[in-house]
């Protein structure tokens, strides 16, 4: 099952003996008609449908687990890593008891580390929760805080929000947690090494005493038990532990992954199967109703597509599987659940139309090309913000992955004069020309034997669809295959306390920064991450080397710039240098007073940032 962040596992995800209290009440299966696998688990009929809607087929591991006893109220300690599906298995509880509980707001907050995934389950939430016309609302820095302000005075169902953020909400007096029934904390072992221990203690004695609350985190160091000691009531406790993947697990094929953005995706797939003429391709989606999507789209296209999920008979998969391993069709698009079990003995690409988020999932996907010493090719369409999930498979897969753009419409069309150029030497090399030679003589008297032969070049190139029209796909910035290495997100000032030390594993990244005279610093953009619309970053010449911590920045810029510091938005701190995110028209003098003033003691050279 896929689920914005969280996306389906697959069967190498092993269930560890679960600590089930054994007086916990078994949950009566919900409304017939829909997968048995989710109904099974006390979802009502709108959640359910809602599933059936998004193309889901069956709960993961975590999920089985951790839906029943959250419906019931319990609170809940559960350990799975990123990509086990954590996401759904808190949000559909949560989601069913807010339709039955209290209408006062808010009923539920979320807790999360970074404002990505404040984001991205703030968007999940959204989509599980559309039948039930649910309200949410993502916190986080970096962005404006009045839409936030107006919203909270509104009143929303449902707060995701980093921990800072929500502090700082709850400092103003504008986050109210009194009536909440629910909290989940996410990422916790994340939130802890980002220092957030102090904070979240601090919120979660805003809330009720009778709130459920959940905690799920990857790694369960004591610090984590600690907490679930002071704020969980008898919780039940779950773990989903993940097979390692071995060193040279991945198969031996060539991995390329394209970026693009998620509305380009349709159109990269397409332009990526047109340059590659798979005889064999496999085309990996995470829900059934995409799968249907992206078939009816290739086949509009002229190719020849069948689709395969849970969706279908047996009688039907037995068809379209004959169909694929004949050759009658050259591109099966799957779910994995779909694929598993598939005697597929010879695929010449593995397509998957969005990255797996485990390394277990995308191994188990390309394994399926390049089998007994053939070649094969792995293609990935990349999502911006996934980058930094593909580092992390390349390091479990200890294997690389070469970062590329999509190809351009002219790469296209030569591509296919290439191929049309092919097709008449090929036939020429056959031979058994004799019909045709009378009408090549014919055409030849009549004029130039060149434009005979391009005018013959252009209906076969016509005929292949060469000129059919295309749209250009936006190139966006990528980054060169290198080793993994653990990154460091340093997060926005009041989203750190004072003291939190450096996570592990951070290596020193310097970058060219060019600024020259009389030029605009940069708006909204950068290769670290993106900067918010509106806001210029700034380069300080000091980092961790130096002892420098977030509060050491905003106390400089608020103290000697005169500047409200939440104004202030993103921090990243390196080795050697930081970059602080300020809005664009107040940077200038930002830039010239810091420039003039000393931070943490030390005069440091500040100027515009330009990645």
């Amino acid at each position: 099952m896929a689920q914005g962040d969280d996306r389906i596992t697959e069967e190498r995800y092993l269930r560890l003996p679960t600590k089930h209290d054994s007086t916990h009440p078994p949950t009566a299966p919900a409304a017939t008609g829909f997968s048995p696998g989710f109904a099974a688990l006390g979802l009502e009929a709108s959640l359910l449908a809602t599933l059936e809607t998004l193309g889901y087929e069956e709960p993961t591991p975590i999920q089985r687990e951790a839906i029943p006893p959250l419906l019931t109220g319990r609170d809940l300690l559960g350990q799975a890593a990123t990509g086990t599906g954590k996401t759904a298995a808190f949000t559909l509880p949560l989601l069913q008891r807010i339709a039955h509980g209290s209408k006062a707001k808010p009923s539920a907050l979320i807790l999360v580390p970074t404002r990505e995934l404040a984001i991205q389950v703030g968007e999940a939430v959204q989509r599980y929760g559309k039948e039930l016309r649910t309200t949410v609302l993502a916190v986080y820095g970096g962005q404006a805080i009045s839409p936030q302000l107006q919203a909270l005075r509104r009143g929303v169902d449902v707060i995701v929000a980093t921990p800072g953020r929500a502090l700082d909400h709850i400092r103003r007096g504008t986050l109210k947690l009194a009536n909440v029934q629910t909290v989940i904390l996410d990422e916790a072992d994340e939130m802890l090494d980002m220092g957030f221990a102090d904070d979240l203690d601090a919120i979660l004695q805003q809330t009720p005493a009778t709130k459920q609350t959940a905690l799920f985190s990857a790694t369960m160091p004591q610090r984590i038990k600690s907490i679930a000691h002071r704020h969980l009531k008898n919780p039940v406790e779950i773990t989903i532990a993940k097979e390692p993947v071995k060193a040279g697990a991945a198969p031996r094929v060539q991995q390329t992954a394209y970026v693009v953005t998620r509305q380009h995706r349709g159109a990269a797939l397409a332009r990526i199967i047109d340059m590659a003429k798979p005889k064999s391709a496999l085309v990996f989606c995470r829900t059934r109703l995409e799968v249907d999507d992206v078939t009816a789209m290739l086949s509009s296209l002229g190719h020849r597509a069948e689709a395969i999920h849970g969706g279908m008979s047996q009688v039907q998969r037995d068809r379209v599987m004959s169909a694929f391993k004949s050759g009658q069709t050259e591109l099966l698009v799957a779910t994995d659940v779909a694929a598993r079990g598939l005697d597929i003995p010879q695929v010449s690409h593995v397509i998957n139309y969005d990255l797996p988020s485990s390394a277990e999932v995308y191994v188990h996907r390309i394994g399926r090309t390049g089998r007994a010493g053939r070649e094969g090719a792995a293609v990935t369409i990349l999502d911006p913000r996934e980058q930094r999930l593909l580092l992390s498979i390349e390091h479990h897969t200890k294997s690389k992955v070469t970062v590329t753009p999509v190809p351009s419409v002219a790469n296209l069309r030569a591509k296919r004069l290439e191929r049309t150029k092919a097709a008449v030497q090929e036939a020429m090399e056959a031979g058994d020309l004799d019909r045709f030679t009378a009408v090549a003589e014919a055409l030849a008297s009549t004029g130039d034997l060149i434009q005979v032969a391009a005018a013959a070049l252009k209906l076969i190139y016509r005929a292949q669809g060469g000129e059919r029209a295309e749209q250009e796909i936006p190139a966006l910035s990528t980054r060169a295959p290198e080793p993994y290495r653990p990154m460091q997100r340093t997060p926005y000032p009041t989203e750190q306390r004072p003291g939190a030390g450096p996570r592990p594993g951070v290596g020193d990244r310097q970058r060219r920064l060019i600024i020259r005279p009389g030029e605009r610093p940069p708006v909204g953009r950068s290769g670290r991450g993106g900067g918010e619309p509106g806001m210029a970053r700034i380069y300080v010449g000091a980092g961790r080397d130096l002892g420098i911590r977030p509060s050491d920045l905003v106390g400089a810029i608020a103290n000697e710039a005169k500047v409200n510091a939440s104004v202030i938005g993103a921090i990243e701190i390196e080795d050697r240098f930081s970059i602080v995110d300020v809005p664009i028209d107040i940077a200038k003098g930002i830039v010239e007073v810091l420039s003039r003033s000393r931070v943490k003691g030390r005069k440091v050279p500040v100027r515009f940032f330009k990645d």
